[in-house]
């Protein structure tokens, strides 16, 4: 069984490399931010979102039910039922799932989706503690990421056209605070696994990320085969 974990700042382009990983590789590819972010649109839809506290969590975790499903490269996340996928890239999702993501019971409840997609499959799964917390025997760990100018930008590229897209100023001040939120949490903070290789790809085009990552990955490979 081939592991990839690939963990990284908000922005830095984690989902785009790894779908781009697991194509050239044949790999399957779990995007763990998209399950945390459908969590955040049920927990929404049930209006409890002025009411962020541990008990309430609690409360809504234990009768949650999240299936991961494929539509040819497409993940979709389905929660309780109710197909969230349309609504996983808007800025309220984001701003929601960094809030909720923290807490331990959410993160119990994908954690045990992640490892038991990882038993199952030869895959890339990203996020921000695959590498630490998820995956800390993974055959390859990366930890992306890039300036917060270039992420905020990319972001901004991403997303500008969809109906009440934020500003560019607006995506900068949010990213800080998710960056801060991420490194600071008491659970799980976004930090390299000791045994990850760092990649800053402020200077790097997809294309080049892509093809530095396979290359590492196939030189592994070949090592422990050997």
């Amino acid at each position: 069984m081939l592991n990839i974990a690939i963990d990284g700042h908000v922005g830095s382009g984690k989902s785009t490399l790894s779908k781009g990983i697991a194509k050239k590789l044949n790999l399957r590819v779990l995007d763990t931010g998209a399950i945390y972010r459908g969590i955040a649109c049920r927990f929404k839809a049930e209006g409890l979102e002025n009411h962020i506290d541990e008990g309430t969590i609690n409360k809504f975790v234990e009768k949650l039910k999240v299936q991961v499903e494929f539509d040819g490269d497409l993940q979709r996340v389905i929660v309780d039922g109710v197909d969230y996928t349309p609504w996983l890239r808007k800025e309220e999702t984001s701003v929601l799932t960094s809030k909720i993501s923290p807490f331990p019971k959410i993160r119990d409840k994908v954690l045990d989706i992640q490892r038991d997609f990882a038993k199952k499959y030869d895959c890339v799964i990203e996020g921000r503690d695959i590498g630490t917390v998820v995956l800390p025997n993974a055959d390859v760990k990366f930890f992306i990421t890039a300036s917060e100018k270039v992420r905020a930008q990319r972001r901004y590229d991403q997303i500008k056209n969809l109906p009440d897209s934020p500003s560019y100023d607006e995506i900068l001040k949010d990213l800080r605070m998710r960056d801060y939120q991420d490194e600071h949490r008491k659970i799980a903070p976004l930090k390299p696994a000791e045994d990850s290789i760092i990649m800053d790809t402020s200077e790097m085009t997809l294309e080049q990320t892509i093809e530095k990552c396979v290359q590492i990955i196939q030189e592994t490979r070949k090592e422990k085969s050997c």
